[in-house]
């Protein structure tokens, strides 16, 4: 076996159908005062339940989380908790709400509880993104790990079918790229195998429900699949470094303003193709979770067959702006299993782009 640093990170995790009721009471164990309770404007309803839950214990509701936390969303929720005397955040929804409430610990050290309604991951994980100037720049930080996580599938019987496929492939990212991680050991290998066999069993099950008129005790299964497959997968990318796939999408996203999940569903499999001659082990496994032949073909086979885009043109990328993606992709590399070399990674964004196969 080879030798490894393992660092555990502490923090609770409540899990099970019907765990949101548990909200109130975490407040009151953690010794926290009023919540800020956090959302997208789409997710206002949700955060308008909790706050009907928690009653007097909610400072107010901000409800203007957006992808990749601009810098200036970040500002104003900050001085809004300061203004309404906030003694912590609650972030419901995912990536874009968990990492405004990040932005605001980062300065303010308010203290978050993350309530995940999709399968982003990030609130397992001390890594914050903030955009400015169209830079997305992300970092570590201990203050801004939530304290508490709830997950609780019944938040996410609703979420878009779209949606849940792309966000499930997006948490999949984070297990794939965990395997050949520089800094990876055996506990985070055994966490990304099973949590992307947790999420490949469970994107397709719940793809064959979508068009069920009531939810069934199949669906809540396989909901409950995924979210446990996206806890896994979250805490693998909490622990290690990620390497070519997440730069790739961080300078796309931010620079581009490209949709997060969607946008890491159509990179993985070429960022895969990339590194499968260097990261051979890595790739056995991911094979082997997905039940396919081939770790980058299963995951471009996953996503198209559940009917997520495959091709960055489909999702706002101009095929002017590939140039400079590249360049802004060469400029503070990640570690990664491979040596990025320009004219291939040129191409690997053309193959994204057109959404062509990759090959075997």
């Amino acid at each position: 076996m080879r030798s490894f640093t393992y660092t555990s990170h502490q923090q609770r995790v409540i899990f099970g159908a019907d765990s949101l009721h548990m909200l109130k009471s975490e407040i009151e164990a953690l010794g926290l005062s009023k919540a800020l309770l956090l959302c997208t404007p789409e997710q206002r309803d949700q955060a308008e339940r909790l706050a009907g839950m928690l009653g007097p214990q909610v400072a107010g509701i901000f409800d203007r989380a957006v992808m990749h936390v601009p810098i200036e969303t970040a500002r104003e929720a900050r001085q809004v908790a300061e203004k309404l005397g906030a003694g912590c955040a609650v972030a419901i929804g995912g990536g874009s709400t968990t990492g405004l409430g990040k932005a605001i610990a980062l300065v303010s050290g308010l203290p978050i509880i993350a309530i995940p309604t999709t399968y982003a991951g990030s609130e397992m994980t001390s890594i914050y993104g903030i955009t400015e100037a169209g830079i997305k720049k992300t970092g570590k930080d201990p203050r801004v790990l939530p304290r508490t996580v709830i997950y609780d599938p019944t938040l996410s019987i609703s979420l878009p079918l779209a949606s849940t496929v792309t966000s499930g492939i997006n948490a999949i990212a984070h297990a794939a790229e965990g395997l050949y991680a520089q800094d990876g050991n055996p506990i985070m290998d055994l966490m990304a195998e099973q949590g992307i066999a947790a999420l490949a069993h469970a994107i397709p099950a719940i793809y064959a429900h979508a068009s069920d008129v009531l939810p069934s005790q199949a669906l809540l299964e396989a909901r409950t699949n995924a979210l446990y497959g996206a806890w896994l997968c979250g805490t693998v990318l909490g622990n290690v470094g990620m390497a070519l796939h997440h730069k790739l999408c961080h300078t796309l996203g931010g620079s581009f303003n490209l949709p997060h999940a969607e946008l890491h569903t159509i990179i993985l499999p070429h960022a895969l193709a990339y590194n499968a001659s260097a990261a051979p082990n890595a790739m056995e496994k991911i094979t082997r979770a997905l039940h396919a032949s081939n770790a980058a073909q299963g995951i471009f086979d996953l996503a198209h067959a559940n009917g997520a885009k495959v091709a960055l043109q489909d999702i706002g990328m101009q095929a002017e702006d590939l140039d400079r993606a590249c360049d802004l992709a060469l400029q503070n590399q990640y570690p990664n299993p491979r040596p990025l070399e320009r004219a291939v990674l040129r191409q690997l964004l053309q193959d994204a782009f057109d959404g062509r196969r990759p090959a075997a």
